[in-house]
């Protein structure tokens, strides 16, 4: 089984910034791509921010320009570095991180879901 566990959320200004980790655990043979999402009140998750295994990114539209994505492969870790912040930038932000790992001595594939952690931006 593979655990993500995110933090860093919190409550900050328009115009301020957060950054948000997302760290895997569990037998992890390999981590493909990683997903940072985004849902607010009344909404569908959305899919913001992603980086492959080569690190290839790619934003959403509302995010390009003020989002920053990042992973460091040795920490398992997935990073969203968020700056610039608007009021409709609220909301919860969860990883999504798939890959292989080890069970019982075979390579099972995973995708992964993590609790979210909130992000509030006042005016």
């Amino acid at each position: 089984q593979v655990q993500l566990a995110e933090s860093g959320g919190g409550l900050v200004q328009a115009g301020g910034s957060l950054r948000l980790s997302c760290v895997a655990s569990g037998n992890i043979f390999s981590i493909k791509t990683m997903r940072w999402y985004r849902q607010a009140p009344g909404t569908s998750r959305e899919l913001i921010a992603q980086i492959t295994s080569s690190g290839n990114t790619n934003y959403a539209d509302s995010v390009k320009g003020r989002f920053t994505i990042s992973r460091d492969n040795a920490k398992h870790t997935v990073y969203l570095q968020l700056d610039s912040l608007r009021p409709g930038d609220t909301g919860r932000y969860y990883c999504f991180v798939d890959g292989e790992y080890f069970s019982d001595y075979a390579l099972t594939g995973f995708g992964t879901w993590g609790q979210g952690t909130q992000v509030t931006v006042s005016s």
